[in-house]
């Protein structure tokens, strides 16, 4: 049942990020203006709203921080994101550009997708809207049409938004007139559903080439013209392509040469055996339990799955390590949200899909982020009153150590090595002299 004080307060997140210097294709931040001239509740559709504008910022984990606290709030959340995709050099893995990312540094100086897509996944179902003006660079234009989960945010989540290829040659960078119409309809005063107006936007952004992209009640579409995007947009929202529903991707697909957008069918979320941590039991349910994997390589973390549930490990794992990291960890973070609500935040069970977050993050590349959910572990098994010498309080420590040891930010190594070193003091583990290794490191 909706509470509806809680759905009549709204959070608005305007977003505007581009690289400074040659590296910009957009002029992102020349929006916000007259996004912030609109009154706060036409932004999110709710009677109050609180505003929080970003503009061109520069460090990753501020952003991050501050899209996590806007996901926070329980009523409804409006995300209005323009700038830039690159794909990283490493992996190919659409970052969000930021004021210091280039084209070698982006992998440590921009906002990973997949992470804008893990925070928005922890939210209530239909209260979540992503309008976005992107430009892509031209590796990430092509690979669109056979890869179209790289866009993924997660089913659950309402997405409009125009994605155009940045300028093949250096010049003044392109101006965000798909948001920017939004912004100039709501400030006379009208209040058009934002399927319309997302039609609207489309046909007045001009010529050019561009993807439009719809997804509502986990339908996602995109078509390649106004023309096709304003027809095509009721066969969407009726249901007569295949839906999307209950997976981790809102994946959507590229129409061509006229024909009808094709969405992605992705795969359903389901609980349980762990893709890397050590067995945990399930409180017995009422009806019976079903018996977790002996599978070493998929033995347990969670509970098992009932007789109407099914193992999402594998196709999580596989998903991970085909590349599609968003997809992995949205899933992933779904779960966390079952276990959360089934078992409460201090639970064996809500730790393991933690674990299993972490572990996501050494396969994505991002030991930062896996050093801090390992931390983040070992201080909740810590607190489910495991002592120091447990193999598995053990064994999170170890693994934060390893993925801190491959951290390439100073500061983020700063950061995290003086929270293990604290954690470090409290379980030293069986290798001798890791804590003075850690502290000869930190300096």
């Amino acid at each position: 049942m909706v509470n509806d004080d809680l759905d009549s307060v709204g959070t608005a997140v305007l977003l505007a990020a581009a690289p400074a210097g040659r590296g910009r294709a957009v002029d992102a931040a020349s929006v916000l203006p007259a996004l912030a001239a609109v009154p706060p509740g036409a932004l999110t559709g709710t009677p109050v709203a609180t505003v929080v504008e970003l503009a061109d910022p520069f460090d990753p984990q501020t952003v991050l921080t501050r899209l996590r606290a806007a996901a926070a709030t329980p009523g409804p959340l409006a995300l209005y994101l323009v700038g830039q995709l690159q794909a990283d050099r490493r992996q190919h893995l659409p970052h969000l550009a930021l004021a210091r990312s280039t084209a070698t540094t982006l992998r440590y100086t921009g906002l990973p997708w997949h992470w804008l897509a893990a925070e928005l996944a922890v939210r209530r179902a239909g209260t979540t809207t992503v309008v976005a003006d992107l430009v892509v660079d031209a590796a990430l234009w092509e690979r669109l049409g056979s890869a179209p989960s790289l866009l993924s945010l997660g089913p659950g989540i309402r997405l409009y938004g125009r994605v155009a290829p940045a300028p093949r040659r250096s010049g003044a960078p392109t101006a965000p007139e798909y948001l920017r119409h939004f912004a100039t309809v709501w400030r006379t005063g009208a209040r058009p559903a934002l399927a319309h107006l997302h039609a609207d936007a489309a046909a007045q952004a001009g010529p050019g080439e561009a993807l439009y992209l719809t997804q509502e009640a986990g339908v996602a579409h995109a078509v390649n013209s106004p023309h096709e995007q304003s027809s095509s947009y009721a066969a969407s929202t009726v249901g007569d392509s295949a839906a999307l529903v209950g997976g981790a991707e809102g994946a959507v697909a590229r129409s061509r040469h006229g024909s009808p957008p094709v969405p992605t069918p992705v795969a359903h979320p389901t609980p349980v055996p762990a893709l890397v941590p050590p067995p945990v039991p399930e409180p017995q349910p009422e009806h019976g339990r079903a018996t977790a994997s002996g599978d070493p390589a998929v033995r347990g973390g969670s509970p098992a799955p009932s007789v109407h549930e099914t193992d999402p490990h594998p196709a999580i794992l596989a998903a991970a390590r085909a590349g599609r990291h968003g997809e992995a960890v949205a899933v992933a973070v779904a779960w966390e949200q079952v276990a959360l609500r089934r078992y409460g935040a201090r639970s064996p069970e809500a730790v393991h899909w933690m674990e299993v977050r972490a572990d996501l993050a050494r396969l994505a590349g991002e030991p930062a982020r896996s050093c801090e959910l390992w931390i983040g572990v070992a201080r909740a098994r810590l607190g489910l009153s495991q002592g120091p010498q447990d193999p598995d309080v053990e064994g999170a420590v170890d693994r934060a150590h390893h993925q801190w040891e491959r951290i390439e930010d100073p500061a983020r190594t700063r950061e995290l090595g003086n929270a293990l070193v604290a954690l470090r003091r409290r379980v030293p583990g069986r290798r001798a002299g890791a804590l003075a290794a850690l502290q000869r490191r930190m300096g």
